[in-house]
């Protein structure tokens, strides 16, 4: 296998936000007087670009309330997104591979500013050397994101891995023809990210970082 570059979504995969995620998206429904999804629909939609997560979420919304269910989701995610961590060995993980001769990327359904912020607050700028973003591609899972990526770097698909915890990683993986590696402990069940068929479903970022060691 021998990737040489490893391409990480972020919320739910390096950062512990699926949680946030789901509140902020039925608080939200709650100002705008919307029918509240429960926490399994909400967190489906985690790794969607916003609008499409929104639609996907609250079917019931209208063409014309996207805009005000996007600026309450980031009215209440922003108020609390500074006290999200990362999860336990993520920093270590990403440093092993810088040193280990990787290029590490980021594929995400955050928007550019969102990302931006997220990775100031992280203190992971200096690890990785580039990224794409749901305002800037099609949303998951098309594999614009990938394809990019894969361009910029000037590397071949087969050498190219995609990690993240949902389905629409996996699938967006499959359709940019990379392996997938799915991670557990994000926003998607395990039953659920084996439906997109991974290439491996790892169970935490130990296990995550075991299999690099050992396939990577």
């Amino acid at each position: 296998m021998n990737y040489s570059l490893v391409v990480f979504d972020w919320d739910g995969t390096l950062l512990d936000s699926a949680a946030a995620i789901v509140r902020s998206i039925q608080a939200a429904c709650q100002d705008l007087g919307l029918p509240i999804p429960d926490d399994a629909r909400a967190r489906h939609v985690i790794g969607l670009g916003l609008a499409d997560a929104m639609r996907h979420a609250v079917p019931e919304l209208k063409p014309e309330q996207i805009p005000a269910m996007v600026d309450r989701y980031r009215h209440h995610y922003l108020a609390s997104d500074h006290q999200l961590t990362l999860f336990a060995g993520v920093p270590a993980m990403l440093e092993r591979l810088r040193a280990a001769g990787h290029m590490l990327a980021i594929a995400t359904g955050k928007s550019r500013i969102g990302l931006e912020r997220a990775l100031d607050h992280s203190g992971l700028r200096p690890l990785f050397m580039g990224s794409r973003c749901a305002d800037e591609c099609h949303s998951k899972p098309h594999p614009q994101m990938l394809e990019e990526l894969i361009l910029e770097f000037g590397v071949e698909a087969a050498s190219t891995v995609m990690i993240g915890d949902t389905s629409h990683d996996m699938l967006m993986a499959r359709n940019a023809r990379v392996d997938g590696l799915a991670v557990t402990y994000g926003a998607h069940p395990h039953a659920h990210l084996l439906d997109s068929a991974p290439r491996a479903c790892l169970h935490s970022v130990a296990e995550l970082d075991a299999w690099l060691r050992q396939n990577a």
